[in-house]
């Protein structure tokens, strides 16, 4: 049965469905040797850790904003999503629509790059630790004096590894080219940067900074593709443009509140993360449902 928790769907059951694999958020379902079903979960992560509490209706934020930028680039940027309509999935899924319906997304099948793509549009997060030491991050040396939450023009990329289980690691593009060969790392350093470049612009006209994101890519035949989430709250640092004001950290739309929250307590980021209060939840949720009206001019339905 699906785990559920009050309102929040925890982890997903399709036992007529091979599972694929059941990451921090999204669990992953075989469909076909062509086809994937992507699930977004209500559970949230921070520092790499899975928090006990789920965050009601994260799921399918996650889902429509992806569906959303998906859209947005069809047509210009190849990406693997196929449809978020659970009546256009094969007839198998239909008796899973309770647990599928908003939060699942049919997408192709690929073969995904072993690299978190992380592109820097401001100074923030480890990003901001790491400047402070060494006036650099991942290898990319920035000017002196730059203050927290400063603007980076052009937008830096520093890629990390990627890793199931555990925490991710920022490497220099030195070393994402020796783990994945250099002409497909350029390639994807080029595209990462020009997908947060449009993206930039739009948010900010829609009174959204997105700070720093990750993307993710794959190959599909011998294509490189965009996968899995795409500028969502989980993936990204949304900040309200209204009262930015560099030089301190800013108010968020994404989980940078439940990070925050967890840096006030006592806590040596492995597992188990403490509890999240009722009150850190709520808002939590609050956050995500109003990143997505913001973006998409849409309420969540």
């Amino acid at each position: 049965m699906p785990v559920m928790r009050s309102s929040v769907l925890l982890e997903t059951h399709l036992p007529d469905v091979n599972l694929y694999s059941r990451g921090k958020v999204r669990d992953v379902y075989e469909v076909d040797d062509a086809r994937l079903l992507i699930v977004a979960t209500d559970r949230i992560s921070a520092f790499d850790v899975v928090l006990r509490e789920g965050i009601p209706e994260k799921g399918r934020v996650l889902t429509q904003l992806s569906r959303f930028w998906f859209e947005r680039f069809a047509g210009r940027l190849p990406t693997h999503f196929l449809t978020a309509s659970v009546e256009e999935y094969p007839a198998g899924l239909a008796a899973y629509s309770n647990q599928l319906e908003g939060r699942s997304m049919l997408v192709k099948r690929t073969r995904p790059f072993p690299i978190e793509c992380v592109v820097r549009g401001y100074l923030a997060g480890s990003g901001w630790k790491e400047y402070q030491v060494s006036q650099s991050v991942c290898g990319v040396t920035l000017p002196v004096g730059l203050t927290e939450s400063a603007r980076l023009d052009p937008p830096i990329f520093t890629p990390a590894t990627k890793s199931a289980v555990g925490h991710d690691e920022n490497i220099p593009f030195e070393e994402a080219a020796r783990r994945i060969g250099r002409a497909e790392a350029e390639k994807i350093r080029d595209l990462s940067l020009q997908v947060y470049g449009e993206a930039r612009e739009y948010a900010e006209s829609r009174g959204i900074l997105i700070a720093d994101t990750k993307f993710e890519w794959g190959l599909y035949e011998d294509e490189i593709i965009l996968i899995d989430e795409v500028l969502t709250p989980d993936s990204s640092r949304f900040w309200p443009k209204s009262g930015y004001s560099p030089g301190r950290p800013q108010p968020s739309f994404d989980k940078q509140f439940v990070r925050d929250y967890l840096e006030s307590v006592p806590w040596n980021k492995e597992p188990p993360a403490p509890p999240l209060p009722a009150e850190v939840v709520q808002k939590t949720g609050q956050k995500y449902r109003e990143a997505f009206r913001l973006l998409t001019g849409e309420e969540l339905d």
